[in-house]
């Protein structure tokens, strides 16, 4: 536990410094070193591609055994932090999640308020901030740092679910961090005028998801920062840029229809 409990410390400090943090989202160990090599401090490991890369698909269908596995492998090939998107936590209570995720070399978690294994039922407020207060409870009860960092799906979810997306997503993220959340995840923002607004919201730091190229509706890297983001990650998108540049190049080699 001491290397999982020094990483843990590594990304709360890390969380806590009040620096932008990227943590690029990766999806075996192939990815985990080439991100590493390229000089970040800290990983996550993504549900989506993880899902794409072994066959299966995003929303809860992996088997929680195989997806940390995939998990255990990447935080034993690199020696920095590295944190696991869990989606709602795939059924386990908060306690359990929070054991394996630990003994899979995980150090922090991305929980998210969609319970997709339920027919994509959203989580109400003070449930999913519940959720979130026993997982904290269990990670301060294993005597680690470990950092929880709570998505809510509001945004993106439209006015289909909420007659008013964005402050449904203050709240939201507000109860969070009260739960214990180090960082927030209100995912679908996409104009600066958003991300300020979540950002002001709350203390600890927002999580936006951005192009690994094309970067973020709000701006770039440097622009995000300026509107104070403290938390960025690529989701998906750093995998499927991959896809569709290689699938470019290599469509050079491949026989003529």
């Amino acid at each position: 536990m001491s290397r999982t409990a020094d990483h843990a410390t590594t990304l709360a400090e890390q969380h806590g410094s009040g620096d932008v943090l990227v943590l690029p989202t990766v999806w075996d160990t192939w990815s985990a070193q080439v991100a590493v090599q390229a000089g970040f401090r800290g990983l996550t490991v993504g549900s989506h591609p993880v899902a794409d890369a072994i066959g299966s698909a995003d929303g809860e269908n992996m088997d929680i055994a195989d997806y940390l596995e995939v998990v255990s492998r990447i935080a034993g090939s690199v020696e920095v932090p590295v944190s696991a998107d869990v989606e709602s936590g795939y059924g386990l209570p908060a306690k359990e999640l929070i054991e394996r995720l630990l003994e899979a070399g995980a150090v922090g978690a991305n929980i998210e308020d969609v319970v997709h294994s339920e027919g994509k039922r959203v989580r109400e407020r003070q449930e999913h901030a519940d959720y979130i207060a026993a997982a904290r409870s269990a990670t301060d009860a294993a005597g680690v740092p470990f950092v929880i960092n709570g998505r809510t799906d509001a945004v993106k979810l439209g006015t289909d679910v909420f007659p008013d997306p964005l402050a449904e997503a203050v709240e939201r993220i507000q109860l969070m961090e009260g739960a214990g959340a180090r960082a927030v995840y209100p995912v679908g923002l996409s104009t600066a005028e958003q991300v300020t607004t979540l950002v002001g919201a709350v203390s600890v730091p927002v999580n936006v998801t951005a192009h690994p190229v094309d970067g973020h509706g709000a701006g770039s890297l440097a622009e995000l920062t300026e509107l104070g983001v403290r938390r960025i990650t690529f989701g998906p998108l750093w995998q499927k840029w991959l896809g569709d540049v290689s699938a470019a190049q290599l469509k050079e080699w491949a026989p003529a229809e």
